[in-house]
Order: C-alpha cells, then sequence, then structure tokens
C-alpha cells in the first residue's frame, strides 16, 4: 500500500469507530458502569455475595470492553503520525510499521465488531456443554475425546476458564460422555454456534485393516443461569442419588460417594456431576445445570420431548451434522451451514474455530433482522387496504 492507500483506509477506519461507537452501546455502557460502581459504595452491597460478585464482573466486563474501543481509537492516531513522520523524515521502514500495524488493528477492530452480534438475552452467560460419542464403539469415543480437548484449546486462545463437570471415559479411547463448563463473558454467545453434530472421516488408528471410517459426536450447549434467574423446583419431583466418581479427580474424589445424580421426574431430564471435591458442591453444580436445563426447555414449551431440547443434536447420525472434518482422503473442514471450509485441519483441531463462529453469527444476526423486517411489513391484505 502506498502512502495515499495508508492515509485512505486511516480515513476510513475513522467512520468505522464511529459506527463501532454507536453499535456497541458505550454510552449506555458508561451509564451502566456508573450505577453498578455506586450499588458496590453501598454498606449492603456484600450481604448478597451473589448479586455482588455478578454486579463486580460486569463492571469488569464494561471496563475490558471500553478500554479496547479507546485502544482502536488510540492506535489508528498513531497510525496518522507515524505517516507524517513517514513523509518528513522519508522513511520507508515507518510505513512497513504502519502496514503490519493496520492488519492487527483491523483484526482486533473485527473481534470486538463481533461482540456486537451477542445480543441475545442469555449470550453474556457461562456456557454449559454436553458432548455425547455417537454409533461406533471406540472411534466415535476417540473423536468425542478430540472435540474435547478442541473446545479446551479454544477456550484457553479466549482466556476462559474450563472445569469438568462431568465425564465417562470410553472403554478402550476417548470417551463416552462429558459436560464442562467454559466461564467468562459472553461463552454462551459464542459457544452456542457449536450446538449440533460434528463429523469425523478419517483411516481410523483402531481400525488393523486401516479402513475410512466415519463416526459422530453430538454437541449441546445451554447458557449457565445466574442467581438473577430465579427457577422454582419442588423437592419431591427431584431423585438424588450419590455414588463414587469413577474419572480423575485424587483419592479423596474416588473413596467417597461425593458425585451426585439428580433426576427430574416430571420430564425425566438427568444431569451428574462428579469432579466437585465435596457431595454439597457436586449438589449445588448439578443443580444448576438442572436449572438451565429446565429454564431452556420452559422457553420451548410448545415442543413436546425434552429430546428436542436439542434440536439437530437429537439425531447423532449421518444427514445430521452442522460440520464435517474429513481428515482423509483429503483434509477438509466444512461448516454446511455457513459453507466455510478450511483446509488446515490441525489448526481447527487445536483451537481455530473462530472462523466458523463467527460466520454462523454474522448469518444468525441477519436472519433474525429479516425475521423483525417481514414482522414489521404489512400483509398483502393491509397493504390493499391502504
Amino acid at each position: 500500500m502506498t502512502i495515499e492507500e495508508l492515509q485512505v483506509t486511516i480515513e476510513q477506519n475513522i467512520k468505522l469507530l464511529e459506527q463501532l461507537n454507536l453499535s456497541l452501546r458505550l454510552e449506555a455502557d458508561l451509564e451502566e458502569k456508573e450505577r453498578l460502581t455506586k450499588e458496590t459504595m453501598d454498606a449492603a452491597f456484600w450481604s448478597e455475595q451473589a448479586r455482588a460478585l455478578i454486579v463486580q464482573k460486569r463492571i469488569a466486563y464494561l471496563t475490558k470492553k471500553n478500554k479496547r474501543y479507546a485502544d482502536l481509537v488510540a492506535q489508528n492516531e498513531d497510525f496518522q503520525v507515524l505517516i507524517q513522520l513517514s513523509q518528513e523524515e522519508d522513511d520507508q521502514s515507518v510505513l512497513n510499521e504502519v502496514r503490519e500495524g493496520l492488519n492487527s488493528w483491523t483484526r482486533a477492530y473485527e473481534n470486538l465488531r463481533l461482540e456486537t452480534l451477542l445480543t441475545g438475552e442469555h449470550d453474556s452467560m457461562n456456557a454449559l456443554v454436553s458432548l455425547h460419542a455417537g454409533a461406533g464403539g471406540t472411534e466415535a469415543q476417540d473423536w468425542a475425546g478430540m472435540l474435547l480437548r478442541m473446545y479446551t484449546r479454544w477456550a484457553e486462545r479466549h482466556d476462559y476458564e474450563v472445569g469438568i463437570l462431568d465425564l465417562l471415559d470410553g472403554e478402550e479411547a476417548g470417551i463416552k460422555t462429558v459436560s464442562f463448563r467454559v466461564a467468562g463473558e459472553n461463552a454462551y454467545g459464542y459457544l452456542r454456534s457449536e450446538h449440533g453434530v460434528h463429523r469425523l472421516v478419517r483411516i481410523s488408528p483402531f481400525d488393523s485393516s486401516g479402513r475410512r471410517h466415519t463416526s459422530f459426536a453430538s454437541c449441546e450447549v445451554l447458557p449457565e443461569l445466574d442467581e438473577t434467574i430465579e427457577i422454582n423446583i419442588e423437592t419431591d419431583d427431584l431423585k438424588i442419588d450419590t455414588y463414587r466418581a469413577s474419572g480423575a479427580g485424587g483419592q479423596h474424589v474416588n473413596k467417597t460417594s461425593s458425585a451426585v445424580r439428580i433426576t427430574h421426574l416430571p420430564t425425566g431430564i438427568v444431569v451428574t456431576c462428579q469432579n466437585e471435591r465435596s457431595q454439597l458442591q457436586n449438589k449445588e453444580t448439578a443443580m444448576g445445570m438442572l436449572k438451565s436445563r429446565l429454564y431452556h426447555l420452559a422457553q420451548q414449551r410448545h415442543l413436546d420431548r425434552i429430546e428436542d431440547l436439542k434440536g439437530e443434536v437429537s439425531d447423532n447420525a449421518w444427514g445430521s451434522q452442522i460440520r464435517s472434518y474429513v481428515f482423509c482422503p483429503y483434509t477438509m473442514v466444512k461448516d454446511h451451514r455457513t459453507d466455510v471450509e478450511t483446509g488446515n485441519v490441525d489448526g481447527v483441531m487445536d483451537g481455530d474455530i473462530d472462523q466458523f463462529i463467527n460466520a454462523w453469527l454474522i448469518d444468525d444476526a441477519r436472519e433474525h433482522e429479516t425475521a423483525k423486517e417481514n414482522a414489521i411489513k404489512p400483509s398483502a391484505d393491509e397493504a390493499g387496504k391502504t
């Protein structure tokens, strides 16, 4: 890019930042932050610890969000200064610095812009993710284990915390099922795009004949409800079982009956948790998981069966997959909803899945916008009357 082209790009960035400011609702965020900060100064603020923690977490998020925007503004201004310096001193190395800086700036801008798409009621919450191996024995169980690693690495890239809640190992390799929490701002907003069936095609390392296998694993994603949402559950509607944890967790976990299984009798929903250190902690975590499932079910009360909660996940087999991961005879990962694909299979399995998540978020936002526009358009009969 020439100096003139760089200057045009910087001017365009100023306009983009003005639009982003409005989309991010930064003024409203500032008002909210001031209100919440005043709340923390109240003498009774810590009397409700759960509420206090939520408020502090929200303040930290608003502060970080504003800083990210301010950094983009400052960096773009720095680019203008560097170009002036380059012209004055006829220094081409400075222009190279600007070019590289603009590439990084664009990525940071796009990441922040995507947050404007996270406007769902529960997008800001933690995510509760469950992976289930499909039919196919060891091969499918190994695939579920690979997906667990993929999501764990993705979470690490985004500074999210991952905690295993319940895990059932495969008979030879991998896992049969696992539930885990991804904690951090907007974790659910991003990961809800992963809800569905994932398909693997590869030469199976467990097949002595070296044949190609197709395996499936389902991914279910729910928001972890915070203390501001109340779900009333009757004690008589619950069946609570305790047992010894079967997975990793140290001698204390495996020697005591600390694992908890809760069955909600009216709906048949079953949740388990075994990876906390005490039975009480496991019970509290399992109750949180149950509340999330019941709330999600209530939101979709028109559905007749609990299996329908999972949408595409209910058919953990061919034809229902949202994404395919092909290792052989060629390498490709393709999302069937957005048609986004890449040949970098190793990168994807190492947690580089943002391109799929971002494309889905954009499509989802576009569909919601179209639905809103259609909802406010007058029908043909109404148009005729006018």
